[in-house]
């Protein structure tokens, strides 16, 4: 009985994936009737390179969410990774060890919200949000408000290259979306993330370190943030305190809309792509047909809400609700 309850809840995912790959479909194609311009390669390259960001930052974002929890930081660690590579490589370091030091400093900054998450068992959303702030702050103090820029071209390869068709941001985006689905899936690290949402009580009881993974998952998410801010700063050329504004909530309405559930236990790296390639393709196709940017903010709030209501909707309905069942994707 138990492995057709587990089978109904992973056709369940399953079908949300296929259900979110129609939606896709549908829209390139609705997209690629209304304007010559969409289906071009150097729009689809366009729509690639700026969904690969969000799936580095996303990524992160899921394993969050797969314990039950949120990081409302990731914008403003975007932000601070970049200042402070940016701040290292005018002082002469090189661009290998700049890059390093602003991934340490998102790494620092995840470990911080794990900390006191896990280890005074604050609620996420408030730390985060104070640690927002707090980040943001810092970044500003650094910079004095004013924006750095003017890098090595090395450096700024990262966020503008090619190598062959492809620009560096999407092949990492590749990396980390592969390399995130076989931790979730395949790991010890993946089966405790899901473990974490699903039921931490037992985890606890089963003399499982949760408090630890816990803290590892927070600064996987400060990584993934870090990350991103090195591709902002390299494709624009420019640290910009105030960079990565709204990239949290753009983050947790992909890792909401591909089937992450908000309670946690269950999720997916590929439903999490799926949904921040359907989001590029409509923040794109709003641009090309001329509709106001603030219109792009009003539709991801909706898209929020709408896909939260259907998976609880989904969840009270599923077979087995209420017990616990890992699911990872």
């Amino acid at each position: 009985m138990k492995q057709y309850k587990r089978f109904l809840m992973m056709w369940d995912q399953t079908f949300s994936q296929i259900l979110l790959g129609l939606v896709l479909l549908i829209t390139v194609i609705l997209l690629g009737l209304a304007s010559p311009f969409f289906m071009t390669w150097d729009n689809w390259r366009n729509i690639l390179d700026q969904s690969a960001l969000q799936v580095i930052i996303a990524v992160g974002m899921t394993f969050v969410i797969c314990t039950g929890g949120i990081d409302l930081s990731v914008g403003s660690i975007t932000a601070l990774s970049g200042v402070c590579m940016a701040v290292a490589m005018h002082a002469g370091v090189s661009v290998e060890m700049a890059v390093f030091l602003g991934i340490i400093a998102g790494a620092i900054v995840g470990m911080g919200n794990g900390l006191l998450i896990s280890r005074l068992n604050l609620n996420p959303f408030i730390v985060t949000l104070g640690t927002m702030a707090v980040v943001r702050g810092v970044a500003l103090i650094i910079t004095k408000g004013i924006p750095i820029y003017g890098f090595p071209r090395e450096f700024t390869w990262l966020g503008n290259g090619h190598i062959g068709p492809l620009n560096p941001p999407m092949l990492m985006a590749v990396f980390i979306a592969l390399l995130g689905a076989l931790v979730l899936n395949q790991t010890k690290l993946g089966n405790y993330t899901l473990a974490l949402g699903g039921n931490e009580e037992a985890l606890r009881r089963s003399g499982v370190a949760h408090k630890l993974y816990k803290l590892i998952i927070y600064t996987i998410c400060g990584i993934t943030a870090a990350m991103g801010g090195m591709v902002v700063t390299a494709r624009l050329n420019t640290a910009e305190p105030l960079a990565g504004s709204m990239f949290e909530l753009d983050a947790i309405a992909a890792v909401v809309l591909g089937g992450t559930d908000m309670k946690g236990g269950r999720g997916s790296i590929t439903g999490t792509v799926m949904a921040c390639l359907l989001l590029g393709v409509l923040r794109n196709g709003l641009t090309i047909l001329s509709i106001p940017s603030y219109y792009q903010q009003l539709a991801i709030g909706i898209i929020i809400l709408v896909a939260i209501i259907i998976s609880e909707l989904r969840l009270k309905n599923a077979p087995g609700h209420g017990n616990t069942i890992y699911l990872g994707g």
